[in-house]
């Protein structure tokens, strides 16, 4: 997944700190293993560095916040409404950004959705020749992979229509560092 994307899509919500969007990333990718959250912190220092987001204050108990810049917004709405590589249509990277895409901006997904559509249609309908056996199966094998990405797509849409799943940050805020060890001094 493109963990910089996703956390510039997340930041469309407004602003947020770290493990916020580390369980805000796992929350809306569930059929990922989560993000190592050493990584998140990079990624929002690189972010800073491209101009794409800036601090933002603090939380109450004193949590750095970041949000996007003018910059980071256009690339975040760019991402949530472009397939990621139309040229080698990655089925898990679709997957990332159909769903974090749906769990943010209900038009957005519907046009990026109806763009995958598009393309996996194409290439399920290609017909290359080939008179080479193993050809034919990768042919076969990505056709195949073609038919069900649309159905697939299919399906988003028709729950999307049923169901909206845009929602805001989660109410409950990860939980963050090692609880103390120490313990206080006895009173007596």
């Amino acid at each position: 997944m493109s963990v910089r994307d996703g956390m510039l899509a997340i930041l469309t919500l407004g602003p947020a700190y770290g493990s916020q969007l580390h369980s805000e990333l796992t929350g809306r990718t569930p059929h990922r293993s989560p993000v190592n959250v050493g990584q998140i912190y990079t990624t929002i220092e690189r972010l800073g560095k491209q101009g794409l987001l800036v601090a933002a204050g603090t939380t109450d108990d004193g949590l750095p916040l970041h949000e996007l810049t003018a910059a980071g917004r256009a690339r975040a709405q760019e991402w949530m409404t472009r397939p990621h590589d139309a040229m080698t249509l990655d089925w898990t990277e679709m997957m990332d950004q159909v769903l974090i895409t749906a769990s943010i901006d209900q038009s957005a997904v519907q046009v990026l959705v109806g763009r995958y559509r598009r393309l996996w249609a194409e290439r399920r309908d290609e017909h290359p020749e080939s008179s080479s056996s193993a050809r034919l199966l990768t042919d076969s094998a990505t056709r195949t992979q073609a038919a069900a990405a649309v159905e697939w797509l299919e399906e988003v849409e028709r729950r999307l229509r049923d169901a909206p799943l845009a929602h805001p940050y989660a109410e409950d805020r990860p939980r963050r560092g090692r609880p103390s060890t120490k313990r206080d001094p006895d009173p007596g």
